[in-house]
C-alpha cells in the first residue's frame, strides 16, 4: 500500500538523472526524518537506469510522486515540474546525490513557522562513498541585509540542498530560470531573485545535510562553469549602485580565478585573482586570493 499524507507541511523536490544508487541514499535520509508530515516529488530528467524501480521500493514508507519527462540537461526544469506538483506551503530542495540529517525538516519548519521565508544551513562535504568522518563543510554565510548585496558582493553562498522556502515567496519571483546559460547556477539566480522580494533569510547554525562531491557534478567543467557564473552576474549587477557594482566585479574575478585554480588552469586563475586583489574585494577574500597566488609561485618554483 502506498503512503499518503493528506495535508503535507513540506514538499521535498528531488530532481534526478541516472542516479539510481545515489537516489536510494537520498530517500533513506527522508525515511529517517524526525518530522514525517511531508511529501516527496522525484522529477526524473529522462533517466535510462532503474530509477523508476527505486521509487517503487519507497512507495510504502514515503508519500512519493514520480514524475518523468524527456531529458532537459539540468535541474531547473525538473525542479519547476516539482514545484507545480507540490501540495505543501513550504518547498525543500534536495538534489538526488545529496542527503539530510534526520532533524533537517523539523528544524527548518520551526524557523519557517517563526517567520522566515528562506531557511538554509551548511552541508558536510563528502568526497568518498565509504567516508565515515566529516570535518569539512560546504559553508554558507550568516544572512546580512540587504541580502541581494550580500549574495552578489560578499560571496554569501547558500547550498541548494539546504534550502527550504515558502511557496508564496517562490510565486512572487516566478519559475526557476530554465535558460541553458544558467544551468548549474540557476539556484544562485533563484536566491538573488528571492532576495529582491524578501529579507527574511534565516541560517540554522547546525550542519544538517551532506553534499556529494565525489565526482560527476554538473558544475565540474571549468570553462563552462566560468561562463555560467559570468552569465548570472551579468543578469543582476545592473541592479547595484556603482560602489557595490565594483565589489561584485571584484568578487566575480575572484570566483573565476578560484574555479580555474581548482581545475589547474593557472593561466586563467592568475590574472583573475590579480584583478580581484586590485579591485574592491572584501578583505577576507583578498587574503584568500593572495594565498592562492603564493601557492602558485611555490608550485612554479619547484
Amino acid at each position: 500500500m502506498s503512503k499518503r499524507i493528506h495535508n503535507p507541511i513540506v514538499s521535498v523536490i528531488v530532481p534526478t538523472y541516472n542516479r539510481a544508487i545515489e537516489l536510494q541514499r537520498c530517500l533513506e535520509s527522508l525515511v529517517s526524518q524526525t518530522m514525517q508530515d511531508f511529501e516527496v516529488v522525484v522529477c526524473d530528467d529522462g533517466s535510462t537506469d532503474n530509477t523508476s524501480e527505486v521509487i517503487k521500493d519507497y512507495a510504502s514508507v514515503l508519500d512519493i510522486t514520480y514524475d518523468y519527462a524527456e531529458n532537459f540537461g539540468g535541474p531547473a526544469r525538473p525542479r519547476n515540474r516539482g514545484i507545480r506538483l507540490a501540495r505543501a506551503a513550504y518547498i525543500a530542495f534536495l538534489d538526488s546525490d545529496d542527503w539530510w540529517a534526520p532533524e533537517k525538516l523539523e528544524r527548518s519548519v520551526c524557523s519557517l513557522k517563526a517567520g522566515a521565508d528562506v531557511v538554509y544551513h551548511d552541508l558536510w562535504n563528502v568526497v568518498g562513498s565509504d567516508q565515515k568522518q566529516f570535518k569539512r563543510r560546504i559553508a554558507s554565510g550568516e544572512p546580512v541585509s540587504p541580502m541581494f548585496e550580500s549574495l552578489l558582493c560578499s560571496a554569501n553562498s547558500i547550498p541548494n540542498s539546504s534550502i527550504v522556502v515558502r511557496v508564496s515567496s517562490l510565486q512572487r519571483i516566478g519559475e526557476i530560470c530554465e535558460e541553458t546559460e544558467l544551468i548549474a547556477v540557476e539556484d544562485f539566480d533563484m536566491l538573488l531573485r528571492l532576495s529582491k522580494v524578501t529579507e527574511k533569510f534565516v541560517k540554522i547554525p547546525e550542519c544538517l545535510g551532506y553534499y556529494w562531491n565525489g565526482g560527476a557534478n554538473i558544475s565540474g567543467a571549468s570553462s563552462e562553469q566560468i561562463r555560467r557564473t559570468e552569465a548570472v552576474y551579468r543578469r543582476h549587477m545592473g541592479h547595484l549602485d556603482e560602489s557595490n557594482r565594483k565589489r561584485a566585479e571584484a568578487l566575480l574575478a575572484y570566483r573565476i580565478g578560484r574555479i580555474a585554480q581548482l581545475h589547474g588552469d593557472w593561466n586563467v586563475a592568475v590574472p583573475n585573482l590579480l584583478s580581484a586583489i586590485r579591485g574592491h574585494l572584501d578583505v577576507s577574500y583578498k587574503m584568500k586570493a593572495l594565498w592562492l597566488l603564493s601557492v602558485h609561485r611555490l608550485l612554479a618554483a619547484m
